[in-house]
């Protein structure tokens, strides 16, 4: 069936979400001030607010009516290892004009991926390599020709053409591919065996301001604990504020606004800047289980096929401390979504089982990088081939109704043409992504399902508000972004307006109704998309 079709033949189908549960918004309110509270710490993986969180979630689900998740336990452990540098010395760029020093925190930041007691680079040459990106499918190489082994690569953030305002181009213009995410920059850098890798930090590029890498690279950091301790990974990663790169680059002899421009051609040539870094810091190790926590609603005829809504708990726990406040209590991200995935569930018991079984997931550390749904993609509870697929929540709308309803990553699956009814129920149209640039598909937990085959709606509100249009809209999210994101002041406030929320959540649960409901439905990704030959081989299997 064309693809284009499906949301016409649709219509007459669906099950109207006009017609759902209602959404309780005092559950919405009451799960978010819970979780936000400063007794729950900020919900660090590992810490005692996570002890906290998990007790709260799983008394929750089991009070919602959802049974035990995975196979009569409500939890699944996820291996976790926590690294922590402490005295960690300055960037020390020598062998140009004169001696560049990066004070930590304030120039940069730094940690490893490597499991191991210390980490150090000493007199490792350095080599900027651009954006870092290997894409051979798109005839893009940028360490091509260049040896980087035991070496130190310096790395712009983004994609190369991420200013270009429509979406033409090598990477889709002003929407950021995988390619131009952070870890993605680390792992190829790893892959090409360098010794060093530091992203250099541009607030446009990033979509974030420097408080924000700044919070979140210091303290401990988490990763799966694997076998191998990830030693095949580079011995010192981190940041640099642009600033502090220019002057790097000019104690090179180097221009770096022309360096930076040449990066965005394709065929450039990575430059070795002819100097040497020298920095290191201990690592303190502690390997600790966190938690996923998951509850079922069984399907009847169908129990074995799986519709998944996720959603993450953790936060960043103690934080850099603004006004005296060192607690990053992350009200809006994710305890929000937190408490949508409660409040669906609560929809769904009420209305009683679907044909297919319906998976509340609340995963882990997603703020370290979506550890914890990769940990489950990669080792699932329930069979991927089996997974139909569903809804991800990562910040619900507070702002109030508004009028359109974005796909973060249009244009991947058929989950989009599915959805599109339940908007149009709600006199909502679809919406144009504000800021693709920001890279929002490749930064909540969706992603880890995706990479393995799994269609997941990351969808909701846009910036247009009913009461006071875009223009508000826009200034609420940026205001978000600028003063609370990843900051101790995403704290919950009583003065929010749950309105929006709702009618996303009513789409949510529309869609995966329909997903429980209709047994012949198995959404696939668009033959463009980078993940259809997953699946397809996925389904292949499971038929």
């Amino acid at each position: 069936m064309r693809a284009a079709l499906l949301p016409l033949l649709l219509l007459g189908t669906a099950a109207s979400a006009q017609t759902a549960p209602a959404i309780s918004v005092e559950t919405l309110k009451t799960v978010t001030q819970t979780l936000s509270s400063d007794a729950y710490e900020g919900r660090a993986p590992t810490t005692p607010g996570e002890a906290k969180t998990v007790a709260y979630l799983v008394a929750q689900m089991e009070a919602a009516g959802l049974k035990p998740g995975n196979k009569g336990s409500w939890t699944q452990d996820v291996p976790m290892v926590e690294i922590t540098a402490k005295d960690v010395r300055p960037f020390v760029f020598t062998g140009g004009t004169a001696p560049v020093s990066l004070a930590y925190r304030t120039d940069m930041v730094a940690g490893t991926y490597r499991v191991a007691p210390t980490s150090t680079v000493t007199n490792s040459d350095v080599v900027f390599v651009g954006y870092g990106i290997t894409a051979p499918e798109k005839g893009w190489d940028d360490y091509a020709g260049v040896d980087v082994k035991g070496k130190t690569v310096v790395i712009l953030i983004n994609d190369a053409d991420w200013q270009t305002m429509g979406r033409e181009g090598p990477f889709e213009g002003r929407a950021m591919t995988w390619y131009g995410r952070w870890p993605y920059k680390f792992e190829n850098a790893a892959k090409h065996g360098a010794a060093a890798a530091i992203i250099v930090h541009d607030t446009e590029p990033a979509a974030y301001p420097w408080a924000v890498v700044q919070s979140s690279w210091t303290g401990p950091q988490l990763e799966l604990d694997e076998t191998g301790d990830h030693l095949d990974q580079s011995q010192v990663i981190g940041w640099m504020q642009k600033p502090a790169a220019e002057r790097v680059f000019a104690s090179a002899g180097k221009d770096y606004a022309a360096l930076a421009a040449a990066a965005k051609v394709r065929g450039f040539k990575a430059v070795p800047l002819g100097l040497k870094l020298s920095t290191g810091f201990a690592n303190t190790i502690r390997r600790q289980a966190s938690k996923n926590v998951i509850g079922v609603l069984p399907g009847t005829t169908a129990p074995n096929d799986y519709v998944l809504y996720s959603a993450h708990w953790d936060h960043l726990g103690r934080c850099d401390a603004v006004g005296g406040d060192d607690i990053c209590n992350g009200a809006a991200d994710n305890a929000t979504g937190t408490a949508g995935l409660i409040a669906l569930a609560q929809a769904h018991v009420k209305a009683g089982p679907a044909k297919r079984s319906i998976a509340f997931l609340a995963v882990t550390a997603e703020e370290s990088g979506l550890l914890g749904s990769r940990y489950y993609a990669e080792h699932p509870v329930y069979p991927l081939a089996r997974t139909v697929g569903g809804v991800n929540m990562d910040v619900l709308n507070v702002d109030g109704r508004v009028k359109d309803f974005v796909l973060t990553g249009a244009g991947k699956s058929e989950i989009e043409d599915l959805v599109k009814p339940f908007v149009a129920e709600q006199g909502r149209v679809i919406g144009v992504e504000a800021n693709p640039e920001r890279g929002g598909y490749y930064r909540s937990d969706h992603f880890s399902f995706a990479k393995l085959g799994v269609p997941m709606l990351d969808g909701g509100s846009g910036e247009d508000l009913v009461v006071g249009g875009t223009a508000a809209g826009h200034a609420a999210r940026e205001d978000y972004v600028a003063n609370r994101y990843h900051k101790p002041a995403d704290e919950y406030d009583a003065k929010w307006d749950w309105s929006g929320a709702v009618e996303d959540l009513t789409i949510y649960y529309g869609l995966g109704r329909k997903l429980a409901d209709d047994t012949a439905l198995w959404p696939n990704w668009y033959k463009t998309a980078e993940f259809r030959n997953i699946r397809d081989k996925d389904r292949a299997g499971a038929k």
